[in-house]
């Protein structure tokens, strides 16, 4: 598949797998889509894998001619899993040696759901490779009276009909999909836990100096509304848009009004 740039030209989507070098982790495999337009773009799936964010990574690379590198979380999609990347903050770490070994500037990072978790953790870091942060439907802080549903025990089915405003936009469960969680999802629980939260998370965000915006499906039944208000009422300065007609993965059911809520926010 090849998309144009703004040269006229036509460059390939690589795919291509990169052996990181983390303290005190050590090596991390790490596969990753690359979609080289220039400015640097990070997108980061939730627990549906990244099929969840392939299509909004070739929607976003070719309408704003950017670099739009999708990593496949090391333990997803069948990928090897570090034994040293035992949390989010371990991940994060090894995204931003990521960065580092590519020497990207000025990066926009973009997380849907643990993803938004992962932006959030990454941003964290302080790397001065990182220069904003978006989080769409994110996990990961703890919000009284508004608990994250519990996905652990559901079927991938199940987990889509709480994620859709309208259903019918719902892509087929994979078809090697049983009838309880998903391999993915164990995958999640190993880097979130059991609970996918983080009881220090909204007090470290409170250290956050650099422009975040935070975006929410309005019929989100994973994490409500009042639980994404919360989240950027955590972060100083934050942006909060509610974004109607959609659930927990906008990318994948209104993925062009995400993308003009990101570029009305300057985001793109």
């Amino acid at each position: 598949m090849t998309t144009p740039t703004t040269a006229g030209t036509l460059r390939p989507t690589r795919t291509d797998t990169r052996t990181l070098q983390v303290d005190s982790i050590g090596p991390v495999e790490v596969t990753v889509q690359d979609r080289d337009r220039t400015r640097p773009f990070l997108l980061l799936h939730g627990g549906g894998g990244v099929r969840t964010m392939t299509g909004f990574a070739d929607l976003l690379a070719e309408r704003t001619h950017s670099r739009v590198l999708l990593p496949t979380h090391p333990g997803f999609g069948g990928t090897p899993k570090a034994a040293g990347l035992t949390g989010v903050t371990e991940l994060a770490r090894a995204y931003v040696a990521m960065m580092e070994q590519l020497d990207l500037t000025d990066v926009t990072v973009i997380g849907n759901s643990f993803g938004g978790w992962l932006a959030a953790e990454i941003a964290l870091q302080e790397s001065p490779r990182v220069s904003g942060a978006v989080i769409i439907d994110g996990i990961g802080i703890e919000v009284e009276d508004h608990p994250m549903t519990d996905v652990s025990g559901l079927s991938s089915a199940e987990i889509l009909s709480y994620s859709f405003h309208d259903a019918r936009k719902a892509p087929a469960p994979p078809s090697t999909a049983g009838t309880g969680p998903s391999p993915d999802v164990q995958a999640l629980i190993g880097y979130a836990g059991r609970a996918m939260s983080d009881p220090t998370l909204a007090g470290r965000l409170r250290d956050l100096d650099l422009p975040v915006h935070v975006l929410w499906g309005e019929s989100d039944r994973i994490v409500d509304p009042e639980y994404g208000h919360a989240y950027a009422a955590a972060i100083p300065m934050a942006t909060f848009t509610l974004l109607p007609r959609t659930g927990h993965l906008p990318q994948v059911e209104t993925p062009e009004e995400l993308l003009g809520a990101l570029l009305d926010l300057g985001d793109l």
